[in-house]
């Protein structure tokens, strides 16, 4: 799957991604949660709405909670099309939790904290996402909490 973004009048729409595409997400988990039908991102989010819910697909997966945690995490940012699940892991540890988070946060914090990031565990500044690119990211985000704050 991909981003779906299209509807009448161009509004943004939430991504859903392949449950498998979700960074740090072992094969034997990912089996795991197909068996139980949840197959992608956003299926994730439908049935881990509340702390509760959460707390039981972590009794039923017979992990910690905290990986749940996680995965709802990095899915909830993953809906932002541009973030996806290529850099929702990177968002997650910069300190980014979710998209209304993500709206709120000043572009040249952001990138600083990203950039500061790279080079600190990959010693690699040209990794960093561009600036505008992190100004897209954080435009999405605004959108899909504009439009979509259910989720």
């Amino acid at each position: 799957m991909g981003a779906s973004q299209q509807s009448g009048r161009r509004s943004l729409r939430s991504s859903d991604w392949e449950i498998g595409q979700l960074p740090g997400l072992s094969d034997s988990d990912r089996d795991h949660l197909v068996k139980l039908g949840i197959t992608t991102t956003l299926g994730l989010l439908r049935q881990t709405r509340s702390i509760a819910q959460q707390q039981a697909l972590a009794a039923r997966l017979q992990i910690h909670p905290q990986h749940v945690y996680k995965w709802v995490a990095l899915a909830d940012l993953a809906r932002v099309p541009m973030v996806g699940c290529q850099y929702c892991g990177l968002l997650l540890h910069a300190g980014i939790v979710s998209p209304a988070q993500l709206a709120q946060t000043p572009l040249p914090r952001l990138h600083q904290q990203l950039l500061k990031l790279q080079v600190a565990t990959l010693q690699r500044q040209d990794l960093c996402p561009t600036l505008d690119v992190v100004a897209q990211w954080i435009q999405q985000a605004r959108s899909l909490v504009a439009l979509e704050p259910h989720l």
